[in-house]
C-alpha cells in the first residue's frame, strides 16, 4: 500500500505503508543509533513525534517482550529506509510491522532517509504527517501546516502514571535473566515519572534502592511524606517550560532531600533553579554523542534523546555546568554548588546505547548517602 510523508515545508517523500493503515501527524525527527529500535519505539520521550531511523534496514532482530522501555510505543510514526519482514533472532517473538500494526503505530518505509535526515538538518525539525488514506501532497502539507507543534504543549501528562507504584526488577544478568531487588535496600528513592524509561529504574534497583514511581503531578509534601533518601527526576517528552507544576514542585524539594535528573528532567531542574530552555535546530537523537566533563576532561560517547536544551547564559553563579557536548557545545550537565542537586541531558542508563555514563547512578547513591549520614 502507497504512503507518503509531508513536511510542513512542502517536502514530500513517497514511500509504502509499514504499521497501522492510517494517518499521523507530529515533529519529525531522525535517530542515529545503528540498533535499538525496539527500545526507542517505546521511550515515552518520543511522544509527539515522527522517529526517522538513519540505519538504513529496521527490525532485523525483530521484537521481544524484554527489550521495552515502557509499556508501550508513544512516538506519532515511524520511518524506515527498509523494514525487514523476516528478522533473524532466538529472542524474536514477532515482525517490527506487526509490532506496529498491534500497537497502532502508522508507519512509511521506502523513503530516502538520507535526504529526509539531510533536509532536517538543513531546515530544521518541523511537523510532518504520514498518510496511506490521503495521497493528495498538496493536502497532506497543509494537515502539517495546520498540526499543533512541540512548542508550548505538555505532553507529559498523556505519558505518565495516574497512580504510584514499586518497581523490583534490576539490570540483566546472562544466567538470571533481569534482577530482583535486594531484600534490605539501602535506600530509598522516590522517582517522579514524566515519561520514565524502565532501564533507569533497573539501575537504581541494582545500586541498592527501594523504588516508588510517583505521578508527574505529585506534591512535593506528598514525596517528602514518603521519607525518601533522594528523589529522581525522569526523562520525558516535549517542552519543558510549560511543565510547571514540575518545576514548582523541584523548588519545593531543593535543599530538603538529594536530587537526581536525566533529560527532562534536568531541563526541570535547571529551570526551577532559575535557568532558561530553548528549543534546538534539530536535537541530539542517538547513541554517539559525545560528551566531556568540564572537571577532569574525561569525554564519554552517550546515548541522547532531546529537542531542547538548557540555556547557559541563564544559569545562576551558584550553578555549575559539569558537561557540555562536544558538537555544538550546549550544556549536558549541572550542579548546584551548595545543594544535593545535579543532572544529565543526556541517557546514562543506555537502552539503547553505550555505558559510559553509569557512574552517574553510582555519584547519586553517594550524594543519598552522604546527605543521610549528614542528617543524622
Amino acid at each position: 500500500m502507497k504512503a507518503i510523508l509531508a513536511l510542513a515545508d512542502g517536502r514530500i517523500f513517497h514511500g509504502q505503508s509499514i504499521g497501522a493503515v492510517g494517518e499521523t501527524c507530529g515533529e519529525v525527527v531522525f535517530n542515529t543509533s545503528l540498533s535499538g529500535y525496539q527500545e526507542i519505539l517505546t521511550d515515552p520521550s518520543y511522544r509527539g513525534e515522527i522517529v526517522t531511523m538513519t540505519y538504513p534496514l529496521i527490525g532485523n532482530s525483530g521484537i521481544n517482550s524484554e527489550d521495552v522501555e515502557s509499556s508501550k510505543p508513544h512516538l506519532s510514526g515511524f520511518v524506515v529506509k527498509e523494514c525487514c519482514k523476516f528478522p533473524s533472532n532466538w529472542r524474536s517473538e514477532m515482525t517490527l510491522d506487526a509490532y506496529l500494526k498491534e500497537n497502532n503505530i502508522v508507519g512509511i518505509e521506502g523513503v530516502d532517509t538520507r535526504a529526509l535526515v539531510k533536509h532536517i538538518r538543513d531546515h530544521g525539525a518541523q511537523t510532518g504527517i504520514i498518510s496511506s488514506l490521503d495521497l493528495d501532497p498538496a493536502s497532506l502539507v497543509e494537515k502539517a501546516r495546520q498540526a499543533p507543534e512541540l512548542i508550548g504543549r505538555d505532553l507529559v501528562k498523556g505519558v505518565s502514571t495516574t497512580e504510584n507504584y514499586t518497581w523490583t526488577e534490576g539490570l540483566w544478568d546472562l544466567d538470571e535473566g533481569y534482577r530482583q531487588a535486594d531484600a534490605a535496600p539501602k535506600f530509598n528513592v522516590v522517582a517522579y515519572d514524566f515519561g520514565i524509561k524502565r532501564n533507569i529504574l533497573r539501575n537504581l534497583i541494582s545500586g541498592g534502592c527501594a523504588v516508588t514511581v510517583v505521578p508527574a503531578d505529585t506534591p512535593a509534601q506528598q514525596v517528602l511524606e514518603m521519607n525518601p533518601d533522594g528523589v529522581f527526576l525522569s526523562n520525558g517528552p516535549g517542552d519543558p517550560e510549560p511543565i510547571s507544576y514540575a518545576q514548582d514542585n523541584i523548588r519545593q524539594l531543593l535543599g530538603k532531600v538529594p536530587l537526581f535528573g536525566i533529560c527532562l528532567g534536568h531541563q526541570l531542574l535547571s529551570i526551577a533553579l532559575g535557568a532558561k530552555t530553548y528549543k534546538l535546530k534539530f536535537g541530539h537523537r542517538g547513541g554517539n554523542q559525545p560528551v566531556q566533563q568540564k572537571a577532569n576532561g574525561k569525554v564519554e560517547i552517550t546515548s541522547q534523546n532531546h529537542g531542547f536544551a538548557v540555556d547557559a547564559s541563564s544559569l545562576g553563579d551558584d550553578i555549575s555546568v559539569t558537561h557540555i557536548n562536544l558538537n555544538d557545545n550546549t550544556v549536558e550537565g549541572i550542579c548546584h554548588n551548595a545543594l544535593p542537586a545535579f543532572s544529565v541531558q543526556y541517557h546514562p542508563e543506555a537502552s539503547p546505547g553505550p555505558h559510559d555514563a553509569h557512574y552517574l547512578f553510582d555519584r547519586f547513591i553517594e550524594i543519598m548517602d552522604n546527605f543521610k549520614r549528614n542528617v543524622k
